[in-house]
C-alpha cells in the first residue's frame, strides 16, 4: 500500500515537472512578449499624438487593434493635462488687485471627454475635423493601460499555488510626455 502511494506520488510529481511547470513558464513568457508588444504600441501611439498634437478616431482604433493582437482585453486610460496660466490677485473680486504673477495650472481631460469628441453619437465620417481631439504644445498626454482578463499564466499560477492569486494584471503599460507640435 505504501509503495503504491509513493509510486502515485512519483507519477504526479513527474507530470508536474515534465508538463505543467514548462507550460506555466511558456505562458509567462507569452505574457512578457505581450507586455513588450503593448508597451511598444503605447509608445508609438503616444509619440504620434505628441508629435501631431491631435488624436483622430482612426489613430485610436489602430492603437486598440494593435492591443487586441495579444489576445487580451485592456482597460485603456487616456489623460490630457492642458496647461493654462491663471493670474494671481490679492482679492479675486477686484480686477485692479493684480499681483503681477501667474500661476501655472493643469486642467485634466480623461476618457469621457476625449472619447466623446472622437466618437460622437452622430453619423459624421471619421475624417471630419469635428471628430479630431486637439492638444496644444506644452500640454501633457499620457496613456495607462492594463489587461482585464486572466491570462493562461494567471490560471497556471493560481492552480499551482492552490488558488492564491495576487490580483495584479499580467500586462501593463504607462507612457506619456509633453505635446511638441500642433499640426492641425
Amino acid at each position: 500500500m505504501v509503495q503504491s502511494i509513493s509510486k502515485l506520488l512519483g507519477v504526479l510529481l513527474a507530470v508536474l515537472l515534465l508538463y505543467i511547470v514548462p507550460a506555466a513558464q511558456a505562458a509567462e513568457r507569452q505574457d512578457d512578449i505581450s507586455g513588450l508588444h503593448v508597451y511598444h504600441s503605447t509608445v508609438r501611439f503616444v509619440d504620434m499624438v505628441r508629435t501631431k498634437g491631435y488624436i483622430t478616431p482612426t489613430m485610436y482604433n489602430d492603437f486598440m487593434r494593435e492591443l487586441e493582437l495579444t489576445g487580451n482585453t485592456y482597460e485603456v486610460g487616456l489623460e490630457h493635462m492642458h496647461k493654462k496660466y491663471v493670474p494671481e490677485y490679492a482679492d479675486a473680486a477686484k480686477p485692479d488687485s493684480f499681483l503681477g504673477n501667474y500661476e501655472t495650472v493643469y486642467d485634466g481631460f480623461y476618457n469621457p471627454q476625449i472619447l466623446t469628441v472622437l466618437f460622437p453619437g452622430n453619423q459624421q465620417p471619421k475624417s471630419d475635423q469635428t471628430r479630431q481631439y486637439t492638444l496644444m504644445a506644452g500640454d501633457y498626454f499620457t496613456v495607462r493601460l492594463h489587461n482585464t482578463n486572466r491570462t493562461p499564466a494567471d490560471i497556471y499560477k493560481s492552480w499551482l499555488l492552490i488558488g492564491i492569486d495576487d490580483g495584479k494584471p499580467a500586462v501593463t503599460a504607462s507612457y506619456g510626455g509633453m505635446v511638441l507640435n500642433e499640426d492641425y
